[in-house]
């Protein structure tokens, strides 16, 4: 049961992000189509027994970021589209074909890379490993992550106000 489930939230993850990739000219849809992506990866993180990470993950991107996004997006309004249709189909063609060739070269690649697999620790995904990493060895990183969001939000209300007036 555990196999079935991992399958279809990965399956709705890709379905999620090619739904993003694909609306190029509805941006709300893009973004909802990033929420339902990154709910099916906390999925299976939750079934990974990596509860805390899994929560993470749909807490701080599918509900924080994302609609964060969803405001920014809805806040410009922005309606003209700046590309044609000739140009979206061969852009589209083109980053089909860059994923293909990725995808080749993956295949290829990881497996003879890859070592054998580590042992996962017993507290893997627990608050206290998340909690001593975070504060620890990516304090730095996660302080400048917070700043440039709120950069990134008053930037877009600054555009949006210029606009309005």
């Amino acid at each position: 049961m555990t196999d079935f489930l991992f399958y279809l939230f990965a399956a709705l993850a890709v379905a999620g992000a090619l739904g993003m990739l694909l609306n190029v000219r509805n941006t709300v849809a893009g973004a909802l189509s990033l929420v339902g992506t990154m709910v099916s990866l906390g999925a299976i993180y939750v079934l990974l027994d990596a509860y805390l990470i899994g929560v993470l993950q749909i807490l701080v991107y599918a509900g924080a970021i994302v609609v964060v996004f969803l405001f920014v997006v809805m806040l410009l309004n922005l309606r003209q589209d700046d590309f044609g249709a000739d140009r979206l189909r061969w852009t589209k063609r083109l980053a089909v074909a860059f994923g293909v060739l990725v995808c080749v070269e993956l295949l290829l690649v990881v497996p003879r890379a890859l070592g054998p697999a580590a042992e996962i620790p017993a507290d893997f995904g627990g608050y206290r490993m998340v909690g001593a990493a975070l504060f620890t060895d990516w304090v730095l990183a996660f302080e400048v992550t917070s700043l440039l969001l709120l950069a990134a939000m008053v930037g877009a209300v600054i555009l949006a106000k210029r606009s309005i007036d």
